[in-house]
């Protein structure tokens, strides 16, 4: 699955996932410091998951309306980057097609997943 990881994913969860023959595209070593806009724009143009832990980005989806591709909002503070990157892989894996298009919430006691509600791209 193609992915856009945000700057502030660490860089061992993108190692995992390219690791897994997934392709990331790493904001960190494209262009760090773009804001978010232009993140969940880079994302689209790839129709790509933006993998991120930056709660700015449910403002972007849900308040402004911007358009998505899929969004994954992780919430995993106080884990260990590698246990991280086992609990994300393992939600692209269990859920897949359904993360793209919505807007999804991993905790680590829960996947939440929202789908979009028109057929917007």
């Amino acid at each position: 699955m193609d992915l856009v990881a945000d700057e502030n994913v660490d860089a061992p969860i993108v190692t995992a996932f390219r690791g897994a023959n997934h392709r990331v595209i790493y904001v960190r070593e494209l262009d760090p410091g773009i804001d978010d806009a232009q993140v969940l724009e880079i994302a689209n143009s790839y129709g790509a998951l933006l993998l991120t832990s930056d709660k700015d980005f449910g403002e972007l989806v849900f308040r402004q309306g911007l358009l998505h591709a899929g969004v994954v909002l992780y919430r995993l503070a106080g884990l260990a980057s590698e246990r991280k990157a086992g609990l994300l892989l393992s939600v692209l894996q269990t859920h897949g097609d359904a993360l793209r298009g919505a807007f999804t919430l991993v905790s680590p006691t829960q996947v939440r997943i929202r789908p979009r509600l028109s057929d917007s791209p």
